[in-house]
């Protein structure tokens, strides 16, 4: 098959749950030895693009073409028969089996043994320590289970296993984020050398740096549909988060492009910019001059530096509206696919248990149905902790409630609420950030703290600001708060909290009382509309 000839042809894809179309009107074409990269925001539908390739989610509509041939996958052990490789953001991993055999699972090395076939253990390992060392990864997890390992150990194996063997199609959804700098590099190298033995690559990444490194295509996705096919080499880095954003406006380009690329770097030069204040500020007292020049480059590197902060907190802000975005997107799933799908198979099951006219069969059934329950039950906490439900229907009170009663029966520890009758609704993304900064100081209380009781209040002042309080009696912290002792201790909760109400123009008190314990007093300017303040 020569490189103009498509291998896979994308033809109107659309995938819908529910009423939610997912994916919409998704065209392209890929031949053998081109790397096509797919961008977008979180919700934008990549990770659904992807897992319908793969076989995972069948297609709503349109048609998929694979060699010519119209492809229809029921599962994705079908697309690897046929030479399509899938590494997604979540790796699909048997946890009850170990490494080695997570790496070869249906596709095992056999050897002919009397009259039948028999697994080829020996050469699975030698095979299997050569791709994990590709990666730097030690061959002694290849006796390990997946629940033992960190998110970057489960990645390089869902690496390894897709190499195992010769394919034709290699998905890797979001596959670099989970590796540190040097296996990035590694993958990226692969994905490279893949692409020269004519393997065809798709490959989704959030930081453009890479999809600009390795890709002949770009594929760009806005909620849910297909606004731009660019050729790499013809387009900029500028231009694709325009059409990733949506907007070509300054005001909210320049935030997320340092999102994708620069926000780290873009915090050391504010850190730098404040050490070159503080010096010029201690050496004009120190030499008491008024040396104009001086002064002029303080007052400018002031105005850069309010300007960058001001740019950071923009960024900052962004990044959280987008994954509270996409915890809501993702909860919406869980419970209108998910959840829904169970609950039908529950009613199937039902219905097969009262027609069963075997004692045992119908008690194996029962439990079965119990164990769906379970699974159902626990999905919904996932769908409440990802987006309560209660916070839309009727408000930040009944959330926080609902929240502390539930907190309350897990943690066995006593919460005493304090809420304002008269603290009415507040706009969306203000009720989202108090539940949020609520939720983390529960989980602080939990997870430090040894307490036994926890009084949280929150109400509105005089000058309609909120005052909120969260106060256990715990262990306490050392006075004065050491943030960054905090966070080498992975105490990581105080740290976003103020990041939450740093963001809300707020301001947040730390303090252990004398009595023990530890007591943080946040107080957010008015959240309410002019009318009600």
């Amino acid at each position: 098959m020569g490189m103009g000839t498509p291998l896979l042809r994308v033809a109107n894809v659309s995938k819908r749950f529910g009423a939610v179309e997912a994916v919409l009107g998704v065209n392209f074409e890929i031949s053998p030895g081109e790397v096509l990269g797919v961008v977008g925001q979180r919700g934008s539908g990549k990770s659904t693009l992807f897992r319908v390739l793969s076989g995972v989610y069948a297609p709503s509509g349109g048609e998929i073409l694979f060699n010519g041939n119209r492809l229809t996958l029921k599962a994705a052990s079908q697309a690897q028969k046929m030479g399509i490789e899938s590494v997604h953001q979540n790796p699909m991993l048997a946890d009850n089996l170990d490494v080695l055999h997570n790496i070869f699972l249906g596709r095992e090395i056999c050897h002919w043994q009397g009259l039948e076939w028999f697994p080829h253990v020996g050469q699975m390992v030698e095979k299997a320590k050569g791709l994990l060392a590709e990666f730097d990864m030690p061959a002694s997890i290849l006796g390990q289970t997946p629940l033992n390992l960190s998110n970057e150990q489960r990645q390089v194996v869902a690496v390894a296993r897709a190499f195992s063997r010769p394919n034709r199609l290699l998905l890797l959804d979001d596959s670099l984020a989970a590796l540190n700098f040097r296996r990035q590099k590694k993958l990226l190298d692969y994905v490279q050398q893949a692409s020269a033995q004519n393997v065809a690559v798709i490959i989704s990444s959030d930081d453009l740096k890479h999809i600009f490194a390795v890709t002949t295509r770009i594929l760009v996705l806005y909620q849910g549909r297909q606004v731009a096919l660019k050729n790499t080499a013809e387009t900029t880095p500028r231009e694709i988060v325009e059409l990733i954003v949506g907007t070509n406006r300054q005001e909210q380009v320049t935030p997320v492009i340092w999102a994708f690329e620069n926000y780290y770097a873009a915090q050391q030069q504010a850190e730098e910019l404040r050490r070159a204040q503080q010096t010029l500020q201690q050496s004009l007292k120190a030499q008491d001059s008024l040396n104009r020049q001086l002064i002029e480059r303080l007052r400018d590197q002031l105005e850069a530096l309010d300007r960058l902060n001001l740019a950071l907190q923009e960024a900052n802000r962004r990044l959280m509206t987008e994954r509270e975005a996409e915890r809501k997107a993702l909860a919406r799933e869980l419970h209108d696919q998910v959840i829904q799908d169970l609950l039908s198979f529950n009613y199937q099951l039902e219905d097969v248990e009262s027609e069963a006219a075997d004692t045992l069969q119908q008690k194996e059934l029962a439990e079965i149905r119990s164990g769906i329950r379970q699974v159902v039950s626990s999905l919904r906490q996932v769908c409440s902790d990802l987006r309560p439900p209660t916070i839309d229907s009727h408000g930040l009170s009944a959330a926080i409630r609902s929240l502390t009663h539930q907190w309350a029966k897990q943690a066995n520890i006593s919460v005493q609420l304090e809420l304002d009758p008269d603290l009415g609704r507040l706009p969306e993304p203000i009720e989202l950030s108090v539940f949020r900064i609520v939720q983390e100081g529960l989980s602080n209380v939990r997870k430090h703290s040894r307490a036994t009781q926890v009084k949280i209040s929150l109400a509105r002042t005089a000058t309609a600001s909120l005052m909120m309080q969260i106060e256990d009696n715990g262990k306490g912290l050392e006075n004065p708060i050491d943030l960054a002792a905090l966070s080498g201790e992975k105490h990581f909760g105080l740290i976003g909290i103020g990041e939450r109400v740093s963001l809300l123009g707020g301001t947040m008190k730390v303090e252990s009382p004398v009595l023990g314990g530890m007591r943080m007093l946040i107080e957010i300017p008015s959240p309410y509309p002019a009318t009600m303040a």
